[in-house]
């Protein structure tokens, strides 16, 4: 396939071009935004146990998902979200733009649920003793904590979700690659080595969750 030629007339460049595609969103969407995180929005992440958080450090971006038992997002007060880092694959990447670039784009996400909710904020990383305490799972503790400064939440429209049948397993493709099936690649193996690769991982999360 050519490479696409980004300065050709099919491509949108400015706002005027975006005004002539889409039409201008209803008031009560183009409103919806609040510089703090309401009542209906703590419930909807006291339900959460999966979000997705976005970072960049102005030059490369980054979409780290985190996840645990419903509530693990906690609220300091209706502007400030807490989140714990719990144990992954240490690249850190999402750690590393913040201390460049402390913007923060999340999606909290609920199962069988197509609503999301969304926080953009700056980010900050503690490691003071009394937030690690709080989010303190099987007697261990996360490393650090991102304390979050609000700035903009609202629900998104489910749309995105009802197209894709997200929670319908129905509707699920079968032979989506697994985490085994990419670490072959990565390493030039084969199919055994992959599910051997699963097997392990599979033992490892029993005893690293935490």
């Amino acid at each position: 396939m050519d490479a696409i030629d980004r300065n050709d007339a099919y491509t949108v460049t400015s706002l005027d071009d975006l005004a002539k595609i889409y039409a201008k969103p209803l008031p009560h969407v183009a409103t919806k935004e609040t510089d703090h995180i309401t009542e209906v929005g703590r419930a909807f992440i006291a339900a959460s146990p999966f979000l997705v958080l976005g970072t960049s450090n102005g030059t490369t971006i980054d979409c780290s998902p985190k996840g645990d038992m419903p509530g693990f997002v906690q609220l300091l007060d209706d502007r400030t979200l807490l989140i714990p880092d719990r144990p992954g694959n240490n690249r850190i990447d999402g750690m590393k733009n913040l201390l460049v670039n402390p913007k923060v784009g999340i999606i909290f996400m609920v199962p069988g649920s197509n609503e999301t909710y969304r926080v953009t904020g700056s980010a900050t990383i503690s490691t003071d003793p009394e937030l690690l305490k709080r989010f303190e799972v099987r007697g261990k503790s996360p490393r650090v904590v991102m304390v979050v400064a609000v700035e903009e939440a609202f629900n998104h429209c489910p749309k995105a979700f009802v197209r894709a049948k997200l929670w319908d397993a129905t509707a699920r493709p079968s032979g989506a690659p697994t985490h085994g099936d990419f670490a072959a690649a990565r390493d030039g193996k084969d199919a055994a080595y992959a599910r051997e690769y699963n097997e392990k991982y599979a033992e490892r999360l029993k005893t690293e969750l935490y």
